[in-house]
């Protein structure tokens, strides 16, 4: 059965959306789970050699497979839920000659025993160095024969566009070495979690992802990891054409965090609002749609501290009651904020605790700077 997430669609008819991890949840058999056992490829190249996927030439969907191929492992885990025993299996890849592995949080939390196969077959047991649930990031360790690590070089998902062929390796339900394709659906997306934060700057893509897919590579044309599958959205459980990728450049700013200290602490403000539709912006007379007004700072936050204001009062329009009142963000560090998604896709990417953050707000007609200096997520320690 597949470990789901939290709703994150609408009613459509009869059906729920559901957000469902990648990862599949496996009854005790008495016979191993089918696996197939693909040809042994070259292996993909280490950062600075001399090759194609260095020198940024596009690759055919075969090259990218073959040359990811002995890079791209199964996770299996072990793990005991009261007097239950259950196994899973998912994906990882190699990031680096030390024998680090990168795969999801998901996959590996709370587990009993962590088993990494690579493609010949060769299994090792893996310890878990870190792990960031707030962004569905591990990083997991095995002590294998050099031979067998083959890192694949992390790409720079900045560069991704709506459109962009990519192609996901994993161990779909259990298939180790399988591999599918489509295009990059949508960026920036924001990926609900049960903590009540979100994971900000996702990926959306077609190519079919499926249970076991997690923590398995997403690769561009030229074999470059510019994401890690974590996600599907789905009424069934399996892949309706909606998967998510949390993107490379967080994979590049979170991992080296968790393989030095095991945790990676995220900055965060301290605000809830809703972001500005053409009612709320007629009532609060803005010229334009755009904006996140601020309805609640939490007590003790960044954003008390640095003198935010939620909404104080309500006012209703066409039968619904709008909070109002509150400070109006119009930009983040000179940035135009339209929503809510860009301040955490700002804070994701380029800021960190004890940083400092520039708020253009909109109060009372006048338009002023407020330097919010950023403390640890409350969740995150």
């Amino acid at each position: 059965m597949e470990k789901s997430g939290i709703i994150v669609g609408s009613m459509l008819g009869a059906t729920v959306i559901l957000l469902v991890f990648a990862f599949v949840m496996i009854p005790p058999p008495s016979i191993s789970p089918p696996e197939i056992i693909v040809s042994n490829g070259h292996g993909p190249s280490t950062v600075g050699e001399e090759t194609p996927l260095s020198l940024g030439k596009d690759l055919s969907l075969i090259q990218i497979f073959e040359r990811a191929e002995t890079g791209v492992v199964r996770v299996n885990i072990q793990r005991s839920e009261e007097v239950v025993s259950t196994n899973g299996v998912g994906s990882g890849f190699v990031f680096d000659k030390n024998g680090h592995v990168i795969t999801n949080a998901h996959v590996v939390e709370n587990s009993d025993k962590v088993v990494v196969t690579f493609l010949d077959g060769r299994s090792y047991n893996a310890e878990v160095i870190g792990i960031d649930p707030a962004t569905d990031i591990s990083v997991i360790r095995v002590d294998a024969d050099s031979s067998l690590l083959k890192p694949l070089l992390i790409g720079d998902s900045s560069n991704l566009k709506v459109g962009m062929q990519v192609a996901a390796i994993g161990n779909p339900f259990g298939l180790s070495g399988s591999m599918t394709s489509g295009i990059v659906s949508a960026l920036g997306r924001l990926l609900p979690q049960e903590s009540g934060f979100s994971i900000p700057d996702v990926i959306q893509t077609d190519a079919a992802i499926n249970p076991g897919n997690s923590g398995g590579p997403l690769l561009n044309s030229r074999g470059e990891v510019v994401g890690i599958n974590t996600a599907i959205q789905s009424a069934t459980g399996e892949f309706t054409g909606v998967g998510f990728a949390i993107p490379s450049n967080t994979i590049a700013k979170i991992v080296p965090k968790l393989i030095s200290e095991g945790i990676y602490h995220h900055p965060w403000v301290g605000i809830a609002g809703r972001d500005i539709n053409p009612d709320l912006a007629k009532v609060l007379h803005l010229t334009d749609a755009r904006g996140f007004l601020i309805v609640n700072v939490v007590e003790g936050s960044p954003a008390d501290k640095a003198g935010l204001k939620g909404s104080s009062e309500t006012k209703e329009i066409d039968g619904i009651e709008y909070l109002i009142g509150g400070d109006v963000v119009l930009s983040v560090d000179g940035n135009v904020v339209r929503k809510i998604d860009d301040i955490l896709i700002h804070l994701q990417r380029y800021k960190s605790v004890g940083d400092e953050m520039v708020l253009e707000i909109l109060r009372d007609g006048r338009v002023t700077n407020f330097v919010v200096k950023l403390d640890e997520r409350p969740d995150s320690g």
